[in-house]
């Protein structure tokens, strides 16, 4: 089968699947709210006024990587990855369409949560959003848009490896709201390089680091490229 029949065969799958539509909302609507409480702190000092508005990347992207996560773990399930290497015997075909079909809808999401969050926050910020010019808005918004994805497609890859959508969510999310935060504030050079904390720096106005914002989401890319890869090897090695 072709590449484009099967990239439609698994769009067809997650619009069709409830809980990932759910996901895509609950990124937009948690990532815009906990932006405009982050906009609240606006005026002290060492204020970011583009962190503000973005604050809420920090929730938005559990979304993100729960919506990835699940795109992968729902074919692990009830001997559906069987029906679907039997549809498409390729493997290396069908995963990449997989992970193709997560970013696109996730991309699409992501930009449209950054333009929600941007406004919620310049709103939120009045008269303190004046040191924000618009350069860095569309920055913060497409930052917003490819830094979503490559979560979503982080946690796909790593998904895919592991085998279980438990499993994944059991490493990544306390990654994230713990190991992450302990790493930077130990080493600020090691936090750098890590999947999530070197996307992040495009939502920061200013950066003391050595990367900045979009060396920052290539080393994301790598990290993600990487768990792709393995992802893509494990589907291959192991039996459906």
């Amino acid at each position: 089968m072709a590449f484009v029949p099967v990239l439609h065969s698994e769009l067809i799958k997650i619009r069709t699947l409830r809980s990932l539509v759910t996901t895509l909302g609950v990124m937009v609507v948690v990532t815009a709210a906990f932006s405009a409480l982050g906009s609240l702190d606006a005026g002290e000092e060492g204020f970011d006024p583009l962190f503000a508005a973005f604050f809420g990347f920090n929730f938005g992207q559990l979304a993100a990587i729960a919506f990835g996560t699940v795109a992968v773990s729902s074919e692990l399930r009830d001997g559906s990855l069987r029906g679907a290497l039997i549809a498409v015997p390729d493997r290396r075909r069908w995963f990449a369409a997989k992970a193709v079909a997560i970013a696109g809808p996730c991309l699409v999401v992501g930009l449209l949560t950054g333009v929600v969050s941007l406004v919620v926050g310049r709103a939120v910020l009045g008269a303190d959003a004046r040191g924000l010019s618009w350069g860095e808005g569309l920055r913060g918004v497409v930052g917003c848009g490819v830094y979503f994805t490559l979560m979503a497609l982080f946690a796909a890859g790593i998904t895919a490896l592991l085998r279980s959508g438990v499993a994944t969510l059991s490493i990544l999310i306390p990654f994230l709201l713990i190991v992450s935060f302990v790493v930077g504030d130990m080493s600020s050079g090691v936090a750098d390089v890590l999947p999530d904390r070197a996307g992040q720096i495009v939502f920061h106005e200013t950066w003391d680091g050595s990367l900045g914002p979009w060396t920052g989401l290539a080393v994301t890319a790598l990290w993600t490229a990487a768990a792709l890869g393995a992802g893509a090897w494990r589907v291959r090695a192991r039996d459906a």
